[in-house]
Formats: structure tokens, C-alpha cells, sequence
């Protein structure tokens, strides 16, 4: 590790707030949170909730565990199940539902779906069975008709649930997460298959539906950067031994092209055993990785580095003044979110002594 990497960047406390013990919670735009729990996703105003001030959800939904389900920009949702997805407007009443074939492997909803910014597209992975045995990719030998070939990517109408285009990817999915970019311009999917890893497609939403621009293997979608880019994070999964590393990257979602990449092993103490947990983008300019890394003596210790959004290059690593766990929310402000029990950290960028970054 360089002197660079190891470089102290304060992350000013900006105050705490509540969530249940079982809670996650999530950014939205418009200024909005998700908080998921067992049973239960609310949607709330972020500056009143992370300041104790919220009182009460502005939409919530109960769920079922094999369920997944996405908040819509007017207070509704959309909800991914075994073999259909529905979407419900703010009362909870039923706008529409389109039936599919049953999701192989475990019963439940594979995939999440997503709603673009402006509430008027969804776009959802789902899977499709194949009658003829021979050309199936996926076949079950002990359920009679339940082969499948690849899953497809819908592109629906929010309003109606019409299918206004579909588009084939290269995907079993056992789990399955579309994100549109902050203009709308464009929808990621990421697809984990077994055996495969991650693999992601982006694709142009266009009158006749998804149009495919770019695809990578091994690597899923982290978050999204100006100038029509995206993040991606590869994981060690130890699926090939010679090949298996932790790195990160950035796309042109336009063009297709990659535009950086780095091996985190950079920032490794013990290569061969630490862990990088995941990437926030925190702004245009900054990326910030929480990891797990094992000194020499010692037990293992959570750290989180920041990052240069342009290059990857290793700006630091942050220096808090409690201690953080592996769960980082961006708030898509430069602030962002650490985990403490059942309370979560508000932060920002502090300043450093010469050469270092000032956020503010």
C-alpha cells in the first residue's frame, strides 16, 4: 500500500438517526429513503427522517418474503413475484399485472424491478421456459416442462403494464437488480447466474424497446457517474482460481467502452484473504470502498478508502471518529450513511493536510 492509499481523510459526523435492528436502508431520488424490513418497505422524506423528524412513512407496502418490490415516483409500487409482476398505485389498489413463467430454482422473485426517473417506464428481468428440451440452456430432469432457455429483459408501461419491448440476455438469473441512470436515458441490469458470476447489460430505451449497447462479465452494476458513466465492482468468487480478483471499473454507457479499471489488490494488506465489500459513488468526484482486510497480527479490520471517480486512483483512506461497519449508503449528495446497531451515521468529506482532497 502507497502512502497515498494510506493517507488519513477525515469523514465529518453530520448526526444519527433510528432504524430498526433488521432494517436496510437505501437512497431514492427526489430526496427520498427506502427503508426495507422483513415484511415491510416504507418510502420516506430523507432530510425529516435522518433528523428524527419523520412521522410517519409518505408510502409503505407489506410484502411477502418471495416478493420484491420497487416504490414509484407517485407513492405506488411495483412487485416482482414468482410468476407475475403487478403494480399498485398509492391506495394499494391493483393497476395492472402481467403474468410470466415461474422463476426456476427457488420459489421466489429473482429479479427487482426498477422504475425510471420520471415514473413512466419499468424494466424488469424475468424467465422464460423453452418446450423444446434440446435447445433449453437450463434443464430440470425431475420437473417435466420446466426447461428454460435465456431470461429476457422487459421494458413495460408504468401506466398499463403493456410489454413495449423485450430484449434476450445471456442470463439464468438467480438474482437479478435493473437501475436506470439519473437521466433515464439508459437501464442496467445485473444478473448473477451460478457458476457464472455477475454479468451486466445496458441497453438504450427506445420505441421498439431495449437497444443493447454494452455487456460485461463478471462485474455488477455499483452506482452511476456524470457524464453518461457507470461504476461496476467484480468480486473474488473464487470461481476460477487463476482468474478471481477484486477490481472495479467504469463504462461508457453511450459507447460501450471501459473507460478505467482497477485491481483493488492495491489497497490489499493480505491479498490473498481481504475483502471488498461493495462501491458507492458519493459524488462526481469521489467513489468510496468499504473493505475487510487481515494485518499480520490481529484480528481483521473494517476500513473504508476514497477513491478518484475519474481515474479509480486511490485518494486515501477515511478516518472516523466511531466505529463503522460494512453497510455504506450514498445519499447521492457527498453525504453518506454508516450502520451502528440499530442508528446510522450521517457523513461528509473532510478535508486533509497538503495534496489531500476537500470535498467541501
Amino acid at each position: 500500500m502507497n502512502t497515498a492509499e494510506d493517507a488519513l481523510i477525515d469523514a465529518v459526523p453530520l448526526g444519527t438517526a433510528p432504524v430498526p435492528e433488521r432494517g436496510r436502508v437505501e437512497a431514492l431520488a427526489g430526496g427520498r429513503l427506502v427503508l426495507r424490513a422483513p415484511g415491510l418497505v416504507e418510502v420516506h422524506d430523507r432530510e425529516d427522517f435522518l433528523a428524527g423528524r419523520a412521522a410517519g412513512a409518505r408510502a409503505a407496502l407489506r410484502t411477502r418474503e418471495p416478493e420484491r418490490a420497487a416504490p414509484t415516483p407517485d407513492g405506488g409500487f411495483v412487485v416482482a413475484g414468482v410468476s407475475s409482476v403487478r403494480a399498485l398505485d398509492a391506495d394499494g389498489g391493483t393497476r395492472w399485472e402481467l403474468a410470466h413463467d415461474r422463476w426456476h430454482g427457488a420459489d421466489r422473485a429473482h429479479s427487482v424491478p426498477a422504475v425510471s426517473p420520471d415514473g413512466r417506464l419499468v424494466s424488469v428481468v424475468v424467465p422464460r421456459l423453452e418446450p423444446e428440451k434440446e435447445k433449453a440452456a437450463l434443464v430440470y430432469d425431475l420437473e417435466p416442462g420446466r426447461n428454460y432457455t435465456w431470461d429476457e429483459l422487459l421494458l413495460l408501461d408504468a401506466a398499463t403494464g403493456a410489454v413495449l419491448g423485450r430484449r434476450q440476455i445471456r442470463s439464468l438469473a438467480s438474482a437479478a437488480v435493473a437501475s436506470w441512470g439519473p437521466d433515464g436515458d439508459a437501464v442496467v441490469v445485473s444478473c448473477w447466474t451460478a457458476w457464472q458470476s455477475w454479468s451486466t447489460w445496458w441497453a438504450e430505451p427506445r420505441a421498439d424497446g431495449p437497444h443493447l449497447v454494452g455487456a460485461t462479465w463478471m462485474h455488477a452494476l455499483a452506482g452511476f457517474l456524470p457524464g453518461g458513466r457507470m461504476l461496476t465492482q467484480r468480486y473474488a468468487e473464487y470461481l476460477f482460481p487463476d482468474d478471481d480478483r477484486d477490481e472495479l471499473a467504469v463504462y461508457d454507457l453511450r459507447s460501450g467502452e471501459q473507460a478505467a479499471l482497477v485491481d483493488l489488490r492495491e489497497l490489499a494488506v493480505d491479498p490473498e484473504n481481504d475483502e471488498f465489500l461493495s462501491a458507492e459513488v458519493l459524488d462526481g468526484r469521489h467513489v468510496l470502498v468499504p473493505g475487510r482486510v487481515h494485518p499480520a497480527a490481529g484480528v481483521a479490520e473494517l476500513r473504508h478508502w476514497l477513491l478518484d471517480a475519474d481515474t479509480l486512483r486511490p485518494l486515501g483512506r477515511l478516518n472516523y471518529p466511531v466505529p463503522v461497519g460494512e453497510d455504506v449508503t450514498a445519499l447521492g449528495d457527498g453525504t453518506w450513511l454508516t450502520r451502528d446497531g440499530n442508528r446510522v451515521h450521517r457523513w461528509a468529506l473532510g478535508h486533509t493536510g497538503p495534496g489531500g482532497v476537500d470535498a467541501r
